[in-house]
């Protein structure tokens, strides 16, 4: 294989969409990022770590079924829909999780994948990366041939009406892209931008994790209809500062007991400080999953709230 993986451009986050002739908005897909390398004789498969996932998908790998380049390298994402029609990541990590090569062909069976690209760096031996993104989308509509395994990510002129659309379908959100740009390989900066949809809701703190004396991740639940507490996920990140942390270790330490409070059992049970629920923060989140855990949960801030609003009905 004469290409070597590269590292994508990605997006940075933003709250307010660009305006002018110049952008075009494309949906957010809620999968996994996938670059094909195709140098004439090979074709390699790598998600955007440069991990290889070559065997993981064949349908793509079969890069002639789609495509008509001599060689190439394509940029994507990996999406397969979930029982209620919409992409899901849970179900892409049925695909991209596997680990035991022989399980790939009854996979392909149950979790049906479509490829959607929305990028070309490379073509026919030449780097095109320093070429426009208008260029690169006009070569990709004349070397792409959809099937249904790979499809076209459509562009739109209207950034506005396309998150509302994303919106109302509860789906992940938007990347928005300037038609000027070249492909930034390894780089992140504002000629692309992603505007998601956010959910969120208000979780009991039910244990903590703590990095050189200060607690750096708290543990999150919700209440059934029983008064049970629920483990939904864990968060570090988000608006809390370096004193709002210091903040609450302090006030954990009254909160300290010997058993988790928890009905089931957390990912991070060896590593928590179970504490009593007393603790309320505001969380946004980008997907509730099938296994009843957020996913991406984000602290916004500890909030005075009352415990009877943290419950599963705020789903």
């Amino acid at each position: 294989m004469l290409l070597k993986p590269i590292f994508p451009f990605e997006p940075i986050t933003t709250e307010e969409l660009p305006e002018g002739d110049q952008w075009i908005a494309q949906v957010k897909w809620d999968g996994v990022r996938l670059l094909t390398y195709y140098d004439g004789l090979h074709v390699r498969l790598f998600n955007r770590k440069a991990n290889e996932r070559t065997l993981h998908y064949p349908e793509v790998a079969d890069i002639k079924s789609f495509c008509t380049a001599d060689s190439v390298i394509l940029d994507g994402e990996i999406i397969a829909l979930g029982q209620d029609g919409k992409p899901s990541f849970h179900e892409v990590m049925r695909r991209d999780g596997i680990r035991r090569m022989e399980q790939v062909q009854l996979a392909q069976k149950s979790v049906k994948i479509t490829y959607m690209i929305f990028d070309v760096i490379f073509y026919n031996g030449e780097w095109i990366n320093q070429r426009s993104l208008k260029d690169r989308i006009d070569l990709l509509s004349n070397i792409i041939m959809p099937n249904d395994y790979a499809q076209l990510v459509t562009s739109h002129p209207d950034a506005d009406a396309l998150f509302e659309v994303i919106k109302q379908n509860g789906m992940e959100g938007i990347v928005i892209k300037d038609l000027s740009s070249h492909y930034a390989v390894a780089g992140k900066d504002k000629r692309w931008q992603k505007k998601k949809v956010i959910k969120d809701l208000y979780a009991v703190v039910g244990g903590v994790t703590y990095r050189a004396g200060v607690v750096n991740a708290l543990l999150l639940g919700l209440y059934d209809e029983k008064g049970q507490l629920w483990y939904i996920g864990h968060a570090g990140t988000g608006r809390l500062t370096h004193e709002d942390w210091g903040n609450i270790t302090h006030i954990v330490e009254d909160l300290k007991i010997t058993k988790s409070p928890f009905s089931n059992i957390p990912e991070r049970s060896k590593d928590a400080t179970w504490i009593k629920p007393a603790l309320i923060v505001k969380v946004n989140y980008l997907e509730w999953t099938t296994k009843r855990s957020l996913r991406q949960p984000s602290i916004q801030s500890l909030v005075n709230a009352d415990k009877s609003n943290c419950t599963f009905k705020q789903m």
